[in-house]
Protein backbone atom coordinates (compact mmCIF):
# COMPACT_ATOMS: atom_id res chain seq x y z
CA UNK A 1 0.00 0.00 0.00
CA UNK A 2 1.15 3.37 -0.62
CA UNK A 3 1.42 6.06 1.86
CA UNK A 4 -1.49 7.93 0.91
CA UNK A 5 -3.68 4.71 1.22
CA UNK A 6 -2.20 4.07 4.53
CA UNK A 7 -2.79 7.64 5.75
CA UNK A 8 -6.36 7.59 4.58
CA UNK A 9 -7.03 3.88 6.27
CA UNK A 10 -5.59 5.79 9.31
CA UNK A 11 -8.19 8.63 9.05
CA UNK A 12 -11.14 6.27 8.68
CA UNK A 13 -10.31 3.17 10.45
CA UNK A 14 -7.21 2.54 12.39
CA UNK A 15 -6.38 6.07 14.20
CA UNK A 16 -10.13 7.29 14.27
CA UNK A 17 -11.36 6.85 17.76
CA UNK A 18 -14.64 7.67 19.35
CA UNK A 19 -15.00 10.65 21.52
CA UNK A 20 -16.88 11.93 24.44
CA UNK A 21 -14.86 15.14 25.15
CA UNK A 22 -14.29 18.05 22.72
CA UNK A 23 -12.19 20.79 22.10
CA UNK A 24 -14.03 24.22 21.77
CA UNK A 25 -13.62 24.19 18.07
CA UNK A 26 -17.44 24.64 16.13
CA UNK A 27 -18.60 22.82 13.18
CA UNK A 28 -20.11 24.83 10.73
CA UNK A 29 -23.21 24.21 8.99
CA UNK A 30 -21.42 23.77 5.50
CA UNK A 31 -19.52 21.18 7.14
CA UNK A 32 -22.76 19.80 8.27
CA UNK A 33 -24.02 19.87 4.89
CA UNK A 34 -20.86 18.19 3.29
CA UNK A 35 -21.49 15.07 5.90
CA UNK A 36 -24.52 14.61 4.61
CA UNK A 37 -23.90 14.92 1.01
CA UNK A 38 -21.19 12.14 1.81
CA UNK A 39 -23.17 10.04 3.65
CA UNK A 40 -26.43 9.67 1.64
CA UNK A 41 -23.83 7.92 -1.25
CA UNK A 42 -23.37 5.49 0.29
CA UNK A 43 -25.75 1.90 -0.12
CA UNK A 44 -28.96 1.23 1.14
CA UNK A 45 -30.90 -1.64 0.10
CA UNK A 46 -32.68 -0.55 -3.28
CA UNK A 47 -31.98 2.60 -2.34
CA UNK A 48 -34.17 2.63 0.12
CA UNK A 49 -32.68 5.67 2.11
CA UNK A 50 -34.81 5.60 5.50
CA UNK A 51 -32.61 7.03 7.43
CA UNK A 52 -33.59 11.00 8.65
CA UNK A 53 -31.01 13.23 10.40
CA UNK A 54 -31.92 15.58 12.95
CA UNK A 55 -28.61 18.00 13.62
CA UNK A 56 -28.52 19.95 16.99
CA UNK A 57 -26.53 22.96 17.47
CA UNK A 58 -27.89 25.06 19.71
CA UNK A 59 -28.13 25.11 23.31
CA UNK A 60 -31.53 25.28 22.98
CA UNK A 61 -31.72 22.27 21.23
CA UNK A 62 -29.41 20.61 23.12
CA UNK A 63 -31.22 21.41 26.10
CA UNK A 64 -35.04 20.09 24.62
CA UNK A 65 -33.01 16.37 24.45
CA UNK A 66 -31.00 16.36 27.78
CA UNK A 67 -34.46 15.20 29.90
CA UNK A 68 -34.31 12.40 27.76
CA UNK A 69 -30.45 11.03 27.84
CA UNK A 70 -28.71 9.09 30.23
CA UNK A 71 -26.97 10.76 33.11
CA UNK A 72 -23.48 9.46 31.50
CA UNK A 73 -24.63 10.78 27.98
CA UNK A 74 -25.48 14.03 29.26
CA UNK A 75 -22.12 16.15 29.57
CA UNK A 76 -20.44 14.89 26.63
CA UNK A 77 -23.62 15.55 24.75
CA UNK A 78 -24.10 19.04 26.03
CA UNK A 79 -20.71 20.00 25.02
CA UNK A 80 -20.23 18.43 21.66
CA UNK A 81 -20.72 21.39 18.72
CA UNK A 82 -22.99 18.80 17.11
CA UNK A 83 -25.45 16.41 17.96
CA UNK A 84 -27.59 14.35 15.31
CA UNK A 85 -30.46 12.45 16.08
CA UNK A 86 -30.88 9.38 13.32
CA UNK A 87 -34.20 8.09 12.76
CA UNK A 88 -35.57 5.79 10.71
CA UNK A 89 -38.48 6.60 8.84
CA UNK A 90 -41.58 3.85 8.83
CA UNK A 91 -42.66 4.80 5.60
CA UNK A 92 -39.33 5.11 3.76
CA UNK A 93 -41.10 3.10 1.13
CA UNK A 94 -43.13 6.46 -0.07
CA UNK A 95 -39.52 7.73 -1.51
CA UNK A 96 -39.04 4.33 -3.57
CA UNK A 97 -40.92 6.05 -7.11
CA UNK A 98 -38.39 8.38 -7.14
CA UNK A 99 -35.03 6.40 -5.46
CA UNK A 100 -35.61 3.38 -7.08
CA UNK A 101 -37.85 3.76 -10.42
CA UNK A 102 -36.87 0.56 -12.04
CA UNK A 103 -39.20 -1.60 -10.49
CA UNK A 104 -42.58 -1.41 -7.88
CA UNK A 105 -40.48 -1.35 -4.97
CA UNK A 106 -42.79 0.38 -3.03
CA UNK A 107 -45.07 -2.78 -3.45
CA UNK A 108 -42.29 -5.13 -1.55
CA UNK A 109 -42.31 -3.51 1.24
CA UNK A 110 -46.21 -2.21 1.85
CA UNK A 111 -47.02 -5.44 2.26
CA UNK A 112 -45.73 -6.61 5.20
CA UNK A 113 -44.83 -4.09 7.63
CA UNK A 114 -42.13 -6.51 9.61
CA UNK A 115 -40.79 -6.80 6.30
CA UNK A 116 -40.95 -3.01 6.24
CA UNK A 117 -39.50 -2.66 9.65
CA UNK A 118 -36.65 -4.49 9.90
CA UNK A 119 -35.16 -3.36 6.20
CA UNK A 120 -35.79 0.17 7.31
CA UNK A 121 -34.06 -0.23 10.88
CA UNK A 122 -30.92 -2.30 8.98
CA UNK A 123 -30.45 0.05 6.28
CA UNK A 124 -30.78 3.59 8.84
CA UNK A 125 -28.34 1.92 10.92
CA UNK A 126 -26.35 1.51 7.68
CA UNK A 127 -26.94 5.44 7.18
CA UNK A 128 -25.80 5.52 10.47
CA UNK A 129 -22.31 4.06 9.77
CA UNK A 130 -21.43 6.30 7.02
CA UNK A 131 -22.49 9.56 8.87
CA UNK A 132 -19.69 8.72 10.90
CA UNK A 133 -17.17 7.71 7.61
CA UNK A 134 -18.25 10.95 6.10
CA UNK A 135 -17.15 12.96 9.20
CA UNK A 136 -14.16 11.40 9.63
CA UNK A 137 -13.51 11.55 5.93
CA UNK A 138 -13.63 15.17 7.03
CA UNK A 139 -11.61 15.42 9.86
CA UNK A 140 -14.15 15.26 12.74
CA UNK A 141 -14.70 12.98 15.15
CA UNK A 142 -17.75 11.18 16.15
CA UNK A 143 -18.87 9.72 19.37
CA UNK A 144 -22.12 7.67 18.62
CA UNK A 145 -24.56 6.66 21.26
CA UNK A 146 -27.38 4.54 23.01
CA UNK A 147 -28.09 5.35 26.38
CA UNK A 148 -31.23 7.66 25.84
CA UNK A 149 -35.08 7.26 25.73
CA UNK A 150 -36.64 6.70 23.09
CA UNK A 151 -39.68 6.98 23.80
CA UNK A 152 -38.95 10.42 25.31
CA UNK A 153 -36.99 11.76 22.02
CA UNK A 154 -39.70 10.10 19.83
CA UNK A 155 -42.40 13.04 21.53
CA UNK A 156 -39.17 15.51 21.74
CA UNK A 157 -38.39 15.78 18.35
CA UNK A 158 -40.72 13.57 16.15
CA UNK A 159 -44.03 13.73 17.59
CA UNK A 160 -46.95 13.57 14.78
CA UNK A 161 -44.50 11.80 12.35
CA UNK A 162 -43.48 8.46 11.02
CA UNK A 163 -39.46 8.96 12.22
CA UNK A 164 -38.29 6.86 15.23
CA UNK A 165 -35.10 7.54 16.52
CA UNK A 166 -32.79 4.80 16.21
CA UNK A 167 -29.48 6.00 17.70
CA UNK A 168 -27.41 9.39 18.62
CA UNK A 169 -24.02 10.47 17.13
CA UNK A 170 -22.06 13.93 18.74
CA UNK A 171 -20.10 15.14 16.58
CA UNK A 172 -16.74 17.90 17.06
CA UNK A 173 -13.52 18.01 17.23
CA UNK A 174 -12.26 15.43 19.81
CA UNK A 175 -10.03 16.04 22.70
CA UNK A 176 -6.79 14.02 21.81
CA UNK A 177 -6.02 14.66 26.07
CA UNK A 178 -9.16 12.51 27.03
CA UNK A 179 -9.40 9.71 25.57
CA UNK A 180 -9.12 5.85 26.60
CA UNK A 181 -6.78 3.58 25.51
CA UNK A 182 -8.16 1.75 22.26
CA UNK A 183 -9.89 -1.40 23.39
CA UNK A 184 -9.16 -4.81 22.01
CA UNK A 185 -10.60 -6.39 19.17
CA UNK A 186 -11.82 -10.17 18.41
CA UNK A 187 -9.65 -11.51 16.21
CA UNK A 188 -10.83 -12.86 12.92
CA UNK A 189 -11.03 -16.37 14.04
CA UNK A 190 -12.80 -15.36 17.34
CA UNK A 191 -15.13 -13.31 14.46
CA UNK A 192 -15.45 -14.54 11.71
CA UNK A 193 -15.44 -18.06 9.39
CA UNK A 194 -15.06 -18.68 5.96
CA UNK A 195 -17.03 -21.70 3.82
Amino acid sequence: MNKKTLNILDQLFLEARTHSNWLDKAVSPEQIQQIYDLAKMAPTSANCSPARFVFLTTPEAKQKLKPALSSGNIEKTMTAPVTVLVATDAKFYDKLPELFPYADAKSWFTSSEAVAHETAFRNSSLQAAYLIMACRSLGLDTGPMSGFDAKQVNELFFAGTNHHINLIINIGYGDPQKIYTRLPRLNFEEACRVE
